[in-house]
């Protein structure tokens, strides 16, 4: 075991801009990166605003070393399309050597 990582908190607006900044949506796609279904279930439609049969979502992204890069949360619909924004949601992400997490929302 190493030395831990520093933790960085920032915004929910941060950590989405460091998210597509550094492509890690697009790296998945390509191969580069490789994800996994961490948890799933399915929301509360009237709730979430997603169709019937959408999957709540946690997704690891891992690198060529298989260190986590960023934990995600997604509504996968029935036919496989991402709910909400239409793009993954950024919870916790690692970029050079730097854990980013979000906020507390309580201040």
């Amino acid at each position: 075991m190493g030395t831990p990582l520093p933790r960085k908190r920032i915004s929910q607006k941060e950590m989405r801009e460091l998210f597509n900044a550094r492509y890690f949506l697009e790296r998945a796609c390509s191969g580069e990166l490789y994800s996994r279904v961490e948890s799933e279930g399915h929301p509360a439609p009237e709730r979430s605003g997603q169709p019937l049969c959408t999957r709540s979502q946690m997704i690891a992204y891992f690198d060529e070393n298989n260190q986590e890069v960023a934990r995600v949360h997604q509504y996968k619909r029935p036919d496989g399309s991402i709910g909400a924004s239409g793009r993954p949601d950024p919870k916790r992400l690692l970029v050079d050597g730097i854990i980013y997490i979000l906020e507390s929302k309580a201040k």
